[in-house]
């Protein structure tokens, strides 16, 4: 795609002639002041470049920069000026713009300083890319444990990075989906490409649709500029969906129709939009108990499970929790420039006798917490948070008879899934009644 630029001038010759001579290597759009040039910018969102005035009518170039700053911080302007106003060209680079040319303008210098400012500017990308991508792979790698479980799961992302399969990843609340999708990207022929993520959970449906899909000017109340989605950031990369299960069923008909056709149009919008997207979800819900029950498209869920990753809970994989707790010690331990280098035998044994109902996010919240609290060299029992003393201590009492033993394992099962009863039965290996019937049996009715 040709590079599109602006060229903003109250003289009309002057801004005519130099897009003419551009319009051979770029697509120009031209405007007689900073009004009209900012209208421009919301009617054509491939604007890249300002080449624009000093002095203009109604708004000059110095406030066509503070506005374009402040809503289209990636476009790059260039000032023309003559001799009289060099001064506040010099004082517009202070504030961000990229150079300025005096009048009359040597069209080779022109065209130099432009091509200087395209490779500027993907240089700068390029830079803040690779950051990210540093930062994002640092977290992708922290997939920690030894278990047989995170075996299986460790080869499945191997097998699957090197397609571009679309991915389904389950798994409770804390268990380190986002982990593998991060995995996943970053180990695929689109690590290079971006990585963009939408908790699905956390917007209304309305805003949901724009922030996935895009919108376009006036497609509703404030929408004044158009808006690019989630979809066309994320064109040769990977987006993630979290929480794919609260999806509203609006927008699960959208995301079925680019699933199959890879093209959807912005909120408001008729022109059909082609991007190259791999998609990853992520759900701590049961999406087939949810398309049984009508509250999710069965085909949709077909098209997203394509490929399945189930990520186990901690109480599932014990063996691999001293691994856990000890690497979020390292990591908190530089973070809050602490000199920690153990948790005790004590501590560790506390660690290994919780159930851990919040996964791997609540173990890392207790060792950040423990590391905060620690004064000595050493985390231990008396550094960790309250609540793994209470459990401790009443699972260090053992049940006395058969009664005991069952009404424990209700209460346990009940703790793990935090009360929710057709859970606790399914993990009792009992019926839904079975259960009702034995908490009123052991005066548990209302638990």
């Amino acid at each position: 795609m040709n590079t599109s630029i602006l060229v903003v001038d109250d003289d009309r010759a002057i801004r005519e002639n130099l897009a003419r001579y551009l319009s051979s290597d770029y697509t120009t759009y031209i405007a007689a002041n900073g009004q009209e040039a900012f209208q421009q910018l919301n009617d054509h969102s491939d604007i890249e470049i300002i080449l624009s005035d000093m002095m203009m009518p109604e708004m000059d170039g110095l406030e066509l920069l503070d506005k374009v700053q402040a809503e289209y911080k990636d476009t790059i302007v260039i000032f023309i000026t003559g001799f009289s106003t060099i001064e506040s060209a010099v004082d517009a680079m202070r504030k961000g713009a990229y150079d300025y040319l005096t009048k009359p303008i040597d069209l080779n210098k022109l065209e130099i300083t432009i091509k200087n400012a395209l490779e500027n500017r993907n240089l700068k990308s390029e830079n803040t890319m690779l950051k990210q991508q540093i930062r994002e792979n640092s977290i992708a790698t922290s997939i920690v444990g030894e278990s047989a479980k995170i075996g299986e799961i460790m080869n499945l992302i191997k097998r699957v990075s090197s397609t571009k399969a679309t991915v389904l990843v389950l798994g409770e609340s804390g268990t380190g989906k986002e982990l593998v999708a991060n995995t996943i990207h970053y180990n695929s022929s689109v690590a290079e490409g971006p990585f963009v993520k939408v908790n699905c959970a956390a917007l209304a449906e309305g805003v949901l649709e724009s922030e996935l899909f895009g919108h376009e000017k006036g497609a509703f109340t404030g929408a004044l500029f158009m808006k690019k989605g989630r979809f066309e950031l994320a064109h040769n990369g990977t987006l993630l969906l979290d929480e794919i299960g609260d999806l509203p069923a609006t927008i699960q008909v959208k995301l079925l129709r680019f699933l199959q056709e890879s093209e959807f149009e912005r909120v408001g919008g008729t022109k059909t939009i082609k991007v190259d997207v791999r998609l990853i979800s992520a759900t701590n819900k049961d999406l087939e108990q949810l398309v049984k029950d009508g509250k999710f498209r069965e085909d949709l869920f077909y098209r997203l499970n394509v490929v399945n990753i189930v990520v186990p809970p901690m109480r599932e994989r014990k063996e691999d929790i001293p691994l856990i707790a000890e690497y979020h010690l390292r990591k908190f331990c530089e973070i809050h420039n602490k000199r920690i280098r153990a948790i005790s035998a004590g501590a560790m044994d506390m660690i290994m006798d919780y159930h851990w109902p919040g996964n791997i996010r609540e173990l890392m919240n207790c060792i950040e917490s423990a590391v905060v609290m620690t004064i000595e060299d050493e985390i231990t029992v008396d550094s960790l948070p309250p609540f793994l003393s209470i459990s401790h201590s009443k699972s260090a009492v053992p049940p006395q008879n058969l009664f005991e033993i069952e009404k424990q394992a209700i209460l346990d099962a009940l703790d793990v899934t935090r009360g929710n009863k057709p859970k606790a039965a399914k993990e009792l290996g009992i019926g839904l009644r079975t259960l009702y019937r034995k908490l009123d049996q052991y005066g548990m009715k209302d638990f």
